[in-house]
């Protein structure tokens, strides 16, 4: 699952892939943001953590299986 972080007062965002689920990360930034910071672990196993108060946004992409080979179905 692809995971964005908008950080405040930063132009840039912070995109990564974790084996999360949807609603495992949308508690995690829930506590978050009651007041410590957003930890996060991506897919290759390194932790991601970001101040709650520096949080401006998190998307969470779609949990899709990824394709495999020339066929459609």
């Amino acid at each position: 699952m692809e995971i964005t972080i908008g950080i405040r007062q930063v132009a840039r965002e912070l995109t990564f892939e974790t084996n999360l689920t949807g609603d495992e990360v949308a508690a995690a930034v829930e506590k978050a943001l009651s007041g410590s910071v957003l930890d996060l672990v991506d897919a290759r196993g390194r932790r991601v953590i970001v101040p709650s108060e520096a949080i401006g946004y998190v998307e969470i992409g779609a949990e899709e299986q990824r394709r495999v080979g020339f066929g459609t179905v």
